[in-house]
């Protein structure tokens, strides 16, 4: 590698070059990814603040007000009142933080015991993960014939060494949503941790709900819900990395607590310590901007460019696509191998996802992709098949 400095230039000429590597959003063809190009407003306020180091709040005292105000303003979207938790790099560090607490929380009623996380196989795999680091003992609940927790199992699997049930409110492979009520009783009625992966469907159920009359309950409505992860980054429109973490509890959050002496404040309670209070900004200025309403009508076109490309894949001949809950579509078409026409796609500009379980083809309908970008893979889709 050439550490002898070149012009300005010839930096930049050589980032063109990876860059014309990546996919861009805008063209549409990015089909399988939960996130989507990050809105100006919030790019704007993200480069205003990319200095900022929510790690050492004592210097950047404005950001770190800004969090608190992102976080009450998300915990009111998830009807809670004087929320408490972070701003964080996404899912991922949202759920070990979650299931760190939980850990601890468990370890002082049981010392010594292996703790045991229920979950379904729907679960997102930052659970791996944590499994893994955390060393936990997986206990998986069955799913029903709609691929979500089965709740008619799910209390028989709770012991003395359950540390949490994890519930998902918006899965990856399909965009569904546990029943959250009737888990959350399980887990009150038993005094287990329950811990909501709303990443996906955070920033998408709130705003239907609004004008429905069967409201997907999922949020701390629901009593027994401990603590929730949603990601701005996805629905939320904001810039990547942006992920959150939601406590009920004040004393949830503060088992994570660790000295930070040569800082500006006396303790962390996050798993990074240098937190890059960009995000965090890009955040508030979006919840600002966009309000309620905003990210109403976002949501709203989203399920209705759902709706049209589930009308458009049903109405061809030996497709079977399953009816979505979110913006997400799983569905195959009968005699051909799903990987294959994976790839197929793919050669033809294509960047469509394939789900594990059940084995198919999924299409996430973010901002970025309009109606024509629909007609133009379904005209694909019919000439491969």
């Amino acid at each position: 590698m050439d550490f002898n400095g070149k012009c300005i230039d010839d930096v930049f000429s050589d980032l063109e070059e990876f860059k014309e590597l990546d996919m861009d959003y805008s063209s549409g063809r990015i089909l399988g990814s939960m996130c989507t190009e990050p809105d100006s407003v919030g790019m704007r306020a993200y480069r205003m603040f990319s200095e900022s180091n929510l790690g050492d709040p004592g210097l950047f005292k404005g950001t770190t007000l800004l969090e608190g105000e992102v976080i009450n303003m998300i915990g009111n979207l998830l009807h809670l009142n004087d929320a408490c938790g972070h701003i964080v790099t996404g899912g991922t560090e949202a759920n070990i933080t979650a299931m760190c607490a939980a850990k601890y929380i468990f370890e002082e009623k049981h010392p010594g015991v292996k703790p045991e996380i229920i979950l379904p196989k729907s679960a997102h795999f930052s659970f791996k993960k944590i499994i893994s680091m955390l060393s936990l003992k997986p206990v998986y609940v069955p799913l029903n014939e709609d691929y979500k927790i089965d709740t008619s199992k799910l209390e028989e699997l709770i012991t003395e060494n359950t540390m949490a049930i994890v519930a998902i409110a918006g899965t990856t492979e399909l965009g569904y949503v546990d029943d959250i009520e009737e888990i959350s009783e399980i887990a009150y009625r038993n005094n287990v941790y329950l811990h909501v992966d709303a990443a996906f469907g955070g920033f998408v159920i709130p705003f239907l709900n609004y004008d429905r009359d069967d409201e997907i309950l999922f949020d701390f409505k629901c009593r027994g819900v401990s603590s929730i992860t949603i990601d701005p980054h996805k629905m939320g429109l904001a810039p990547i990395p942006s992920g959150g973490i939601i406590f009920r509890n004040k004393e949830h959050l503060k088992k994570l607590a660790v000295k930070t002496p040569y800082l500006t404040k006396d303790e962390q309670t996050t798993i990074v310590g240098t937190r890059s209070g960009a995000s965090t900004a890009a955040i508030w200025s979006l919840l600002k901007y966009y309000g309620f309403s905003g990210y109403k009508e976002i949501v709203d076109n989203a399920m209705e460019l759902t709706k049209y490309t589930y009308e458009k894949l049903d109405s061809i001949e030996g497709v079977i696509v399953r009816k979505p809950e979110l913006n997400l579509i799983s569905f195959y078409v009968e005699h051909l191998d799903v990987d294959i026409l994976q790839k197929q796609l793919e050669d033809m500009g294509w960047n469509i996802s394939v789900s594990e379980y059940p084995h198919a083809l999924r299409i996430v309908l973010m901002p970025h992709v309009k109606e024509e970008h629909i007609n133009d893979f379904i005209s694909d889709l019919k000439k491969l098949i």
